[in-house]
């Protein structure tokens, strides 16, 4: 054989020269393709994965184009491969072989066959031995899962993009409101009520400089009378000092006597913070020194509705105004108690040690404001543990926390004067429950521990508190309503005995947002007012 080769090569040579030489060389020395080469035979492959053609026979490919192929059909419940040599550039059944540059035989269904038929092409000796169904068939299903989920990604694409576009926009409204409420305290306009209980600006108190010019005050008629001082209704009269066309504007003077300057210069401190300005903390204007009266005053934003106590008193209220009442109080005390302003800047937190109804406004919108700050302590993390051991035991009896009945507030802890306030609150919140028409039947005001005298001393206070663990009753009665049994409960875990078990007031303040939809189901009834609405003469317990 290898000598009929060589006398072919020569006779080439002979004939046509170097160049057919070597062209014959090429073409004699070039290896033919090897593929299985067998005929139409059952097989286990069930056109899933991959799996062996299980022929026995190699072949050598007669023609250079020549690539390995294998077919596989299913008919009925039957499956069979074929498994063959064929020219790349010809058609096999009627197919274009499209993928014979593989290197796997890699199956792909064609349609129009009279049955499920499958076909490969490859160009790797035997490659057609193993046939893979996976790729295609992942394929497929990747197509048809993609088709299937483009709709949901739009969908929840545009959901998302709605949410965020809606988040952005509340909380530029929110920042652009935080930011409203975050001017300085010397450029801001103070904000008051009239006798009728509409708004009115004034920039009066803060344009004057107090240092050397007193505000022209009229005082009108007392309205309130407490431990350390009296507070008037009074107008605030136009001057040189002020634009003309602001006229007289109602406000009210709380009067302090030389003898208690201690008290007035705490309360101004207190106040002069501009931290402290909140929608649910009483609107201070200024504090002036008369020293030709011999008096110190503070002059705030008039509240014609007066007290929380005398609004009860004379007042049956509605769901949704314990709703407005007590979320209002909580809010307030929370933004008293926080390190954060509501502009997000640091702020020292203050305790006001002296909560009770009768130091709590009521707005003309019935929502509340705390008030009387003499007795308030700025929680500076600076102080000692001697200087607030000096700070002493102070408050109204009756609504004292037992540990502060007791003297042993945890000095080297703040967060101590925090959980007494809460103490507090939670009474008051007591008070107006029991004032709301949501209970049933409602009772004549009383106040906390009513059954004690008008003002009880902190021995009495101690025998009922500590001694035998009392608190306000609870009716069940009161647990019918839905809203109520969820004040209750914050309530009951406010005026725990262990301070450290008590909830925070931002933590009651979020409840009560919480209970809005609740709010939304009611009636929404006005208060069945007793009285005319403003209380001429309030005297403070």
């Amino acid at each position: 054989m290898e000598l009929l080769g060589f006398c072919a090569l020569c006779c080439a040579a002979a004939l046509f020269g170097g160049g057919a030489l070597e062209e014959a060389e090429a073409s004699i020395l070039k290896p033919k393709m090897l593929c299985k080469f067998c005929d139409v035979r059952p097989t286990s492959c069930t056109g899933k994965g991959s799996c062996k053609a299980e022929c026995e026979i190699t072949a050598i490919c007669p023609n250079d184009e020549d690539v390995c192929v294998s077919t596989w059909r299913k008919e009925g419940d039957n499956f069979t491969i074929d498994t063959v040599c064929h020219n790349r550039f010809h058609k096999l059944h009627g197919l274009v072989l499209e993928d014979y540059n593989n290197s796997k035989c890699e199956m792909k269904e064609r349609k129009g066959m009279g049955s499920q038929f499958f076909i490969c092409s490859c160009s790797e000796d035997e490659c057609n031995e193993h046939v893979f169904f996976n790729s295609y068939m992942d394929s497929q299903v990747v197509a048809v899962i993609l088709v299937s989920l483009v709709p949901l990604l739009v969908m929840a694409v545009v959901v998302i993009t709605s949410f965020y576009c809606y988040r952005v926009y509340h909380q530029r409204r929110a920042s652009s409101g935080r930011k409203r409420g975050c001017l300085d305290f010397s450029d801001a306009r103070a904000i008051m009520i009239d006798d009728e209980g509409s708004d009115s600006s004034s920039t009066h108190a803060n344009n004057l400089n107090h240092n050397t010019e007193l505000l022209p005050i009229e005082l009108e008629v007392q309205v309130g009378k407490g431990r350390f001082a009296e507070v008037y209704k009074a107008k605030l009269k136009r001057s040189s000092s002020v634009r003309e066309e602001q006229g007289f504007e109602t406000v009210a003077v709380k009067i302090f006597q030389y003898e208690e300057y201690a008290s007035w210069k705490n309360e101004k401190e207190i106040f002069s913070d501009a931290d402290l300005r909140h929608e649910n903390v009483l609107h201070f204007l200024t504090a002036e020194d008369r020293k030709a009266q011999r008096q110190c005053w503070l002059i705030t934003a008039y509240q014609p509705r007066g007290n929380l106590q005398e609004f009860l008193i004379h007042h049956i209220v509605s769901w949704h105004d314990l709703w407005l009442l007590g979320g209002s109080l909580a809010r307030g005390v929370a933004h008293l108690h926080s390190d954060l302003s509501p502009c997000g800047r640091y702020k020292v937190p203050i305790a006001h040690r002296d909560i009770k109804s009768s130091n709590i406004l009521v707005k003309g919108d019935l929502t509340c404001c705390l008030c009387d700050f003499g007795l308030a302590l700025r929680l500076d993390n600076a102080l000692s543990v001697d200087e607030l051991a000096n700070s002493g035991q102070v408050g109204t009896a009756r609504y004292m926390a037992p540990e502060v009945l007791e003297s042993r507030i945890n000095l080297e802890n703040i967060e101590s004067f925090k959980q007494a306030d809460v103490y507090s609150m939670a009474l008051v919140l007591w008070e107006i429950i029991s004032r709301c028409s949501a209970i049933g039947e409602v009772k004549e005001y009383e106040p906390p521990f009513g059954n004690l005298r008008e003002h009880p001393c902190v021995e009495s206070m101690k025998d009922s508190v500590l001694r035998d663990r009392g608190r306000p009753e609870v009716p069940n009665s009161w647990i019918d309503h839905t809203g109520i049994q969820m004040v209750c409960a914050s309530i009951d875990e406010c005026w725990d005995h262990d301070p450290e078990a008590r909830l925070t007031a931002q933590c009651v303040a979020e409840r009560f947002s919480d209970m809005e939809y609740l709010d939304k189901l009611s009636d929404r009834s006005d208060s069945e007012e007793k009285i005319p609405e403003e209380i001429l003469m309030v005297d403070e317990k």
